[in-house]
């Protein structure tokens, strides 16, 4: 499990654009960098929505978002587009940030357990983790990262 004071692990994957965002790339900035389960789903709309209606705060903190899912670049598209998303969106299909932030774990869904995204966000300051949000809540979690940033 990663921790507080950790360097970031790097990765690289493709964004809603189909282009390719490196995090190598970003390190001079901080990142807010949220895994979630799935595009168009409620609680994954509600969480994007809440960090698009903030970006400009963050952006104002110089601060950028990122979300990582296991949906494809063509969903991730669809997604953005549909709710007019207007901040990074990476396709980790293969799981390779998914696996490195150690997010892919069993979860239960009607007492059957099977494995999945737990939702969680990691807060990248020039490469190194400086907050971790676990099993994160949807609702008003956005504005509880613009806080303590």
């Amino acid at each position: 499990m990663l921790e507080l004071g950790q360097k970031a692990p790097l990765f690289t994957l493709p964004d809603q654009d189909g282009n390719t965002f490196s995090l190598q790339d970003h390190l001079d900035k901080k990142i807010v960098l949220y895994f979630y389960p799935k595009d168009n789903t409620s609680g994954c709309t509600k969480e994007a929505q809440q960090f698009n209606e903030l970006k400009e705060k963050f952006d104002d903190k110089d601060t950028m978002i990122v979300g990582i899912s296991k949906d494809s670049v063509a969903s991730h598209r669809r997604f953005a587009d549909k709710f007019n998303l207007n901040f990074t969106l990476l396709a980790d299909v293969d799981r390779q940030a998914i696996e490195q932030y150690g997010v892919w774990q069993e979860k239960k869904l009607y007492g059957k357990p099977y494995m999945g995204v737990v939702r969680t966000t990691f807060v990248i300051d020039k490469g190194v983790i400086v907050n971790i949000y676990n099993n994160v809540k949807v609702e008003g979690h956005a504005q509880e990262v613009l806080c303590q940033l």
